[in-house]
């Protein structure tokens, strides 16, 4: 397939508006790409959460698979302008041109054209709702029994293969104090004060870096009160942490009660981070296919979080492995079109390449 019969495709399907607060468009862009694999395939389909997912195969009841692809049809919201996508030279502007639609149909057409004729079982699991967390997709897939020896997923990378990505964590700290009129404050304790004192700590231990560093960050959300009246001492406050960690700080999380002793810290929920060994021979058979195709085929590491971490958690070897592009989640967001060819041809060697 060469670009030309991939873009009228992907200019219906990234005109769908599919966020996860229009359950009917991530339908319809699902749909859009089951349409596009076609027929003579079995299609297995799942729901959790409102959010609809399927798993692509070649036989009824295939849920084992040697190598799995694995993409997701949702986006962030954008501005109306952006679901009208637009050519612009070798750019392809529009939301979810680079995060990852286009990747997605690449991987599609690659496993509508060689999953019949491969020695082995392939796999396409399409989902709908990794913006959001990816819980009701591909976590909810795996845990419903789908096995992979392998997966690859077609988040955008510039052909570089991504074998390392952070863990996230959902973190509140919580204070408790004591209320009073607010022209009396010694009659109190501001539980807002208390908390914000937590979050100084938090940063001092985790700063927010003024450059890319492979290290814990802190992103602090938001800070909140239940109370409404500007002449009352706060008697709770809350602070919301976006935590990421790489491996080698697997114990950041559980070091911030050590940090904040005078509030509650809540771990609302925590998963690991991501890694595949640069020597996996899958890793390796990528990264030559990738070379066959005139890129470098680096390695490289995400500070994002994304579906890969929910199969490292079950010991499959994933990684990340796309078209190229930039302005991800903003709002002159484009792919690269002179990566989707060699994108789809180093698929197309990976998979056939001997393991």
């Amino acid at each position: 397939m060469e670009l030309d019969d991939l873009l009228p495709v992907a200019l219906d399907l990234l005109a769908i508006p599919s966020t996860a607060d229009r359950p009917d468009e991530l339908h319809r862009a699902l749909e859009l790409v089951l349409d596009f694999v076609g027929p003579g395939f079995h299609v297995e389909r799942f729901s959790s959460g409102g959010k609809p997912s399927a798993l692509v195969s070649t036989a009824p009841g295939s849920r084992d698979f040697r190598v799995l692809l694995n993409a997701h049809l949702d986006v962030v919201p954008g501005a109306p302008e952006q679901f009208r996508p637009r050519r612009v030279g070798d750019r392809l502007h529009a939301r979810g041109a680079q995060d990852m639609k286009l990747s997605a149909l690449v991987l599609a057409s690659v496993f509508r054209d060689l999953a019949p004729e491969l020695p082995y079982p392939l796999g396409l699991q399409l989902v709908t709702d990794e913006e959001v967390g990816g819980r009701d997709g591909t976590r909810h897939q795996l845990d419903a029994g789908v096995r992979a020896g392998f997966a690859v997923i077609g988040e955008h990378s510039g052909l570089r293969v991504v074998t390392e990505s952070k863990g996230i964590a959902g973190v509140r700290l919580i204070a408790r104090g004591r209320s009073a009129h607010g022209a009396y404050p010694w009659l109190g304790d501001n539980a807002l004060l208390r908390v914000l004192d937590a979050v100084r700590a938090v940063l001092a231990e985790h700063p927010v870096p003024t450059a890319e560093r492979w290290c814990t960050t802190v992103n602090v959300a938001r800070v909140d009160t239940p109370g409404t009246a500007l002449n009352q001492v706060p008697d709770e406050a809350v602070a919301h942490l976006d935590v990421r960690f790489p491996a080698q700080e697997a114990d950041a999380v559980s070091r911030l009660q050590l940090l904040c002793p005078d509030v509650e810290v809540v771990v609302d929920h925590v998963e690991p981070p991501h890694r595949v060994e640069p020597d996996d021979p899958h890793v390796l058979a990528l990264r030559e296919a990738a070379l066959s195709q005139g890129y470098a085929g680096e390695l490289l590491r995400k500070h994002g979080a994304a579906d890969a971490r929910f199969f490292h958690r079950r010991g499959v070897g994933a990684v990340i492995f796309g078209i190229g592009g930039d302005g991800q989640h903003g709002p002159d967001e484009h792919a690269d079109l002179t990566t989707v060819v060699p994108y789809r041809r180093a698929l197309e060697a990976f998979l056939r390449s001997p393991r």
